[in-house]
């Protein structure tokens, strides 16, 4: 539209003119306000935000897992385990003397474990007007729809890493069904609980040292297999975080079970996360804390080929670009599934 030169326009004359009209309002964004060059005004007056708000959301995966990069366009991951035998066992059949005429034979049994993988694909798609608009705004479109794409791959990994899909046949961090699950402790209260909040400072450490020890047990001891990473529901990481060990002291909870648990007494520093995902993970819908050794030999999650930008291609017909990305990703791979143990009920 043409903009008219008016010279000094008097805002009070130009209302009282349009006060006795049916369809005229004051400063207005109506129809007959954009019509008669109100919206240049506000333009001009308004005071423009640079900032795009993004939508709100966590994703906490890279924290709670070692991811493997590389491997292609694999369909499963593979790995080799070992197990040792000896005829008699590695006690007193080891012992010999001379007139011995022959000794035991260590064998080895060879396995491998098969864990599957997925493609995730995605695309965008960019107007070609909005691009030549957003030289005008200073906004890239394509940027901003990359960043949703991000948002969307980081929760699927989020997801593949704590739960699994069921769609595929997968489980993960919080529900393999291969991890041994105990209950936590009764408060020993009349009215019996197993909740960390109605429970002592010191009953909590039991449940966590109780919970390593299982694990580690089951290891055989090993010093590299103790279990080291804890997960549990925010609810309880906050009560945690920000309850003190009694009234007069000024170490929280959290801090008391940082520096006194049992992984810590035997040379492993011990982290205390949240996730939401330990949230009614448990059976008939109770918390869940999940007690594990956080490390590569362990248990990993490969990103076979990260997400990548594939292939742009121009649409003449719908008057846009098109771009597809496409990334192959495993399931969570549980190497040592003893080193792992489930709490229920905190």
């Amino acid at each position: 539209m043409a903009f008219k030169n008016v010279g000094t326009y008097d805002l009070d004359k130009a209302v009282s003119r349009s006060a006795g009209t049916a369809n005229a309002a004051a400063f207005t964004m109506d129809a007959a306000g954009i019509a008669s060059g109100q919206a240049f005004l506000t333009a001009e007056l308004e005071k423009r935000d640079p900032l795009v708000r993004t939508p709100l959301t966590s994703f906490t995966y890279a924290r709670d897992i070692p991811i493997r990069v590389g491997g292609g366009w694999a369909e499963f991951v593979s790995a080799m385990q070992v197990g040792y035998g000896i005829t008699g066992g590695s006690g007193d059949n080891l012992m010999h003397s001379g007139g011995a005429n022959g000794i035991p034979m260590v064998q080895a049994d060879f396995s491998k474990g098969m864990y599957k993988a997925h493609m995730v694909a995605a695309g965008t798609r960019v107007m070609w007007i909005d691009l030549q608009r957003g030289n005008m705004t200073g906004r890239n479109m394509d940027s901003l729809l990359r960043d949703g794409l991000r948002l969307t791959y980081d929760k699927h990994m989020d997801e593949n890493t704590y739960v699994g899909f069921s769609r595929f046949g997968t489980t993960s961090l919080v529900n393999n069904a291969d991890v041994t699950v105990t209950s936590a402790a009764s408060n020993g209260a009349t009215v019996a609980s197993t909740k960390f909040k109605d429970k002592t400072p010191d009953q909590i450490l039991k449940d966590i040292n109780d919970g390593i020890l299982l694990a580690w047990n089951a290891c055989e001891n090993d010093n590299a297999a103790i279990p080291n990473h804890i997960l549990m529901p925010y609810e309880q990481f906050n009560y945690l975080a920000t309850t003190k060990v009694t009234e007069l002291a000024e170490k929280t909870i959290l801090t008391f079970l940082l520096e006194n648990n049992v992984a810590k007494q035997n040379g492993s520093d011990l982290v205390i996360a949240a996730t939401k995902w330990c949230k009614g993970a448990g059976d008939a819908g109770v918390d869940r804390m999940v007690i594990y050794r956080n490390e590569e030999r362990f248990l990993a999650m490969d990103e076979l080929a990260p997400l990548t930008r594939a292939m742009t291609s121009s649409n003449t017909q719908d008057f846009c670009y098109d771009t597809a990305y496409a990334g192959n990703l495993s399931e969570v791979e549980v190497f040592y599934d003893q080193t792992m143990i489930y709490v229920e009920g905190i």
